[in-house]
């Protein structure tokens, strides 16, 4: 059986007293869309961004196609296969949708035709090449997160990190997005992916993972998952579970 892409081996993150994630482990296999749940403080946001090279572990490590890259720097990461998006989204608000996707690009086309070249290749993919010369600042949300997922993909990742990016889109709009998803899973890019709406996350996942309190307290495919008493506890309380 082939090596997972990911190994999250008992990571733990702590800031002084607070215990933000604890001892959690899971694998994602090359291909997959794995998507990480759980109520709000949970410790999804902070695990992410310890595999992202945001954070380092305080015990645990990562692998990455079985290399340790705990701790390594975003930059490092970006460089060996990770891309990553964020909940808040800050695109270049004063440059061209393109030119936001052109430097995301230099990472791996150092010449700037090569680089503008691959740009597009991106803006094509994601839907917003009719947008390439409007000032990101002009986008709506959904455009903008749409222009965070383009970013990260200039960076030519095989492993991609979602976080909420259909988070406060109509329903079309997530619609979109999901499909948008779908195609890159297809392309063969493997996912972690954050998501609140669980319409979404149920449907698109292979598996999941769900945390709460910094704990890991399930895992396994989305219908498993969703009829797991403690799962339900975790979101609806205990008399519901």
């Amino acid at each position: 059986m082939a090596e997972p892409i990911l190994k999250v081996n008992s990571v733990t993150k702590c800031f002084g007293g607070l215990t933000a994630v604890d001892d959690v482990s899971f694998s994602v296999e090359k291909g997959e869309i794995v998507g990480l749940i759980g109520p709000n403080g949970a410790g999804k946001t902070t695990l992410f961004n310890v595999i992202s090279g945001y954070y380092a572990p305080t015990k645990g490590s990562v692998i990455f196609q079985g290399n340790d890259i705990s701790g390594k720097p975003p930059y490092h990461l970006a460089g060996v296969g990770i891309g990553r998006t964020f909940q808040v989204v800050k695109p270049f608000a004063g440059l061209t949708v393109l030119e936001n996707v052109t430097i995301a690009s230099f990472l791996k086309h150092p010449k700037k035709a090569d680089a503008e070249r691959h740009a597009w290749q991106v803006l094509e993919t994601t839907g917003l090449a009719d947008r390439a010369n409007v000032s990101a600042a002009g986008l709506t949300l959904a455009g903008r997160k749409r222009l965070e997922i383009s970013k990260a993909l200039a960076l030519d990742p095989s492993f991609l990190l979602l976080d909420e990016v259909v988070a406060g889109l109509n329903p079309t709009e997530a619609d979109r997005t999901v499909e948008l998803i779908m195609k890159l899973k297809a392309q063969g890019l493997t996912i972690l992916i954050v998501e609140h709406i669980m319409r979404v996350i149920m449907n698109i996942s292979d598996r999941l993972v769900v945390l709460n309190f910094g704990k890991k307290i399930a895992e396994g495919t989305p219908s498993e998952v969703s009829s797991d008493p403690h799962v339900v506890q975790a979101y609806f309380g205990e008399e519901a579970a």
